[in-house]
This record gives structure tokens, C-alpha cells and sequence, in this order.
């Protein structure tokens, strides 16, 4: 994935149901700055000149992050999250990864089913916290 990706990428997320972006994060600056940091760990998979599916993943040096994986409707259950996942895998593994972590909204029924079906468990033992740093605004798909 490139910057260049940005807008294909932003329409394919807010055509999935369950995603959960917001305005600074989420934009073409946070995103630039993601890739910047993270240039060899997130995907895309183009069908006919087109943005079909996505994920954002990076690492902080010792454990990897999966973000905002996504496929446009018109195009699952033809593989394209699963091979998405295991470039993402892959390329975290490479750069001395070994454990990945990632955060589903528990009403995402279809993201937590894709998950477990991959292979990736629940956490009980935790309780996810966060504090806005700066204003945003969330949007929920």
C-alpha cells in the first residue's frame, strides 16, 4: 500500500459495516505518516484496476498491530481477507515479529467470526483502554 492507495482505501473502508475510523488517525496525513513509519507491512488487493480489500498492519519493535482490515462487500468469500492477513503476517514475521495483536468492536459479528476463523483468540484476561490525546471526531460505519 502507498499513499497514493489513500482514497480507494478510504471508500472500500467506508463501505464495510463494523469499521470503526476517525479524522486524525484515519486521514490522509495520519494514514502518510502510518506508511511512513510502517512501509512494508500493509496491503492492498486491487481487482480490475480497483481497490477490493486492505489491511493496515505495523509493529512498535516487539509486538504487531492489525488495523482496519477490510473488503468491499462485492468481494469476499473469494479469499482475498485471508491472503491479505498472511502478506500482513508475513511481512511482521520478517521483521522479527512473533505475536500480533489486533482489536474487533465486539458488534463486528463478521470481523470476530473472520478472526477466530484465522486463528485469532479473545482475550478475557484484559480490560482495552484509551485516552484522546487530541480532539477527534469518531466515525463508525
Amino acid at each position: 500500500m502507498t499513499i497514493d492507495d489513500y482514497d480507494a482505501v478510504y471508500a472500500c473502508w467506508m463501505s464495510c459495516t463494523g469499521m470503526g475510523l476517525n479524522t486524525i488517525d484515519d486521514s490522509r496525513d495520519g494514514i502518510a505518516k502510518y506508511l511512513a513509519r510502517n512501509p512494508t507491512t500493509c496491503f492492498v488487493d486491487e481487482c480490475d484496476g480497483r481497490i477490493t480489500g486492505v489491511i493496515i498492519a505495523g509493529h512498535d519493535g516487539r509486538r504487531g498491530y492489525i488495523y482496519h482490515t477490510a473488503v468491499s462487500p462485492d468481494h469476499r468469500h473469494q479469499g482475498i481477507g485471508t491472503a491479505l492477513v498472511e502478506a500482513a503476517l508475513q511481512a511482521l514475521a520478517h521483521e522479527g515479529i512473533a505475536k500480533v495483536a489486533l482489536v474487533v468492536f465486539a458488534r463486528n459479528a463478521d470481523g470476530n467470526a473472520f478472526w477466530q476463523r484465522l486463528g485469532f483468540t479473545s482475550r478475557d484476561d484484559l480490560t482495552y483502554r484509551n485516552k484522546a490525546l487530541a480532539e477527534l471526531t469518531r466515525i463508525d460505519t
